[in-house]
C-alpha cells in the first residue's frame, strides 16, 4: 500500500469515526430529550439514551455476525454520558425548544444510515445489504427509545423516516458509481436523509395509512 493511499484510508476511518460519534451523541440527546419529558430520574434518561445511541448499531452488527461495535470499545457509553450531562446543564434551553427532540433525531438519523452503510460494506457484504443495514442503523435506536417511553415508535406512523434512510443509501450508492469522493459521499448522503425528513415534516409529506374496518364502514355510512 502506497504512503498516499495509506493517509487516504486513515482519512476516511477518522471522518467515519467522527460522524459515528456524531451520530450516537445526537442519537443520544433526542432519547435522553423524551426521558426528560417523562420524568425519568437520571439514570433511566442515561438508559434510554444508550439505548437510542447503540440499539440500531447493535441490531446490524449481530445480523452481519460481528461483534457490536460498542463491546469493542467504551467511548460510546462514555458520549452518551457526555449527552447526559449536555440535557442537565442545558436542559432548560433543550427542553423549551419545542423543536429540539427533531433536530438531534433528525441529525442522528442521518449520520447513522452513513456509518451502517459504511460498517457493512467494510464487512464484506453487497450494497443492497448495506442500503438495508443503513436503514436498520439508523432507525432501529428510534424504535427500542419509543417502546422504552410507552409512545407508538414514530417509524411506524405516517412520517417519512425509514424511508428517508432508503433515500440516503441510494444518493451513496449513487455517488460511489459516480466515483465521487468517499467524504463527500457520506456527506451528501447523510445530508440527503436530513432534508428528506426536513421538507417532509415541513409540507406535512407522508405515506397514506392503510384503512382498517372501522374506517370502511365510517366510508359506507357517508
Amino acid at each position: 500500500m502506497t504512503t498516499r493511499n495509506f493517509e487516504t484510508n486513515m482519512l476516511d476511518v477518522n471522518f467515519i469515526n467522527i460522524i459515528d460519534y456524531l451520530g450516537t451523541f445526537a442519537f443520544a440527546i433526542s432519547g435522553i430529550r423524551l426521558a426528560s419529558a417523562k420524568r425519568f430520574d437520571w439514570f433511566g434518561a442515561y438508559i434510554v439514551g444508550l439505548v437510542t445511541a447503540i440499539g440500531g448499531g447493535t441490531t446490524r452488527d449481530l445480523l452481519l455476525s460481528i461483534t457490536p461495535f460498542w463491546m469493542q470499545q467504551p467511548s460510546y457509553l462514555i458520549v452518551t454520558g457526555f449527552a447526559l450531562l449536555f440535557v442537565i446543564i442545558f436542559g432548560r434551553y433543550v427542553i423549551r425548544l419545542k423543536n429540539t427532540f427533531f433536530i438531534f433525531d433528525t441529525i442522528g438519523l442521518g449520520l447513522f444510515v452513513v456509518v451502517g452503510i459504511e460498517r457493512t460494506l467494510d464487512a464484506g457484504f453487497p450494497f443492497w445489504v448495506a442500503i438495508v443495514m443503513g436503514t436498520i442503523t439508523g432507525s432501529v435506536g428510534g424504535i427500542m427509545r419509543d417502546i422504552f417511553i410507552n409512545v407508538e415508535p414514530l417509524v411506524f406512523r405516517k412520517d417519512i423516516y425509514a424511508l428517508a434512510c432508503v433515500f440516503g443509501g441510494l444518493m451513496f450508492f449513487s455517488c460511489s458509481l459516480a466515483g465521487v469522493p468517499e467524504p463527500v459521499t457520506q456527506v451528501i448522503a447523510a445530508s440527503s436523509v436530513i432534508l428528506i425528513r426536513i421538507l417532509a415534516v415541513k409540507y406535512h409529506i407522508s405515506l397514506p395509512a392503510l384503512k382498517g374496518a372501522d374506517d370502511r364502514k365510517n366510508l359506507r355510512k357517508k
